[in-house]
């Protein structure tokens, strides 16, 4: 399956949770060390209520799985960076703020 793009590094291969897009594209434009963002598929959780929260997991070869919990689901984030896990934690935190 080929994946369709969309500001060539945010790669759409499934739905994304909302509010989450947004946040995703404001990131990928504030931060040019992160070569693209995979989101995977939605999971529905029960504790994921309220904003759009992302919390990073664990490294992968080519950079970190995260996350993203909001609107009862939760959604596989595969980031591609040579960010480390604080550097990458505080680019998310900035582009969580409204």
């Amino acid at each position: 399956m080929r994946l369709r793009t969309s500001h060539d590094r945010l790669k759409i291969e499934h739905s994304i949770i909302g509010g989450l897009r947004g946040i995703l594209e404001t990131l990928l434009a504030a931060t040019p060390e992160i070569r693209s963002v995979i989101p995977g598929v939605i999971r529905p959780v029960r504790d994921a209520k309220g904003p759009v929260r992302i919390r990073v997991t664990v490294p992968t070869p080519n950079g970190w799985k995260a996350i993203a919990l909001a609107a009862g689901a939760r959604q596989e984030l595969f980031i591609s960076t040579a960010l480390g896990k604080p550097e990458l934690e505080a680019a998310l935190r900035r582009s969580l703020v409204p």
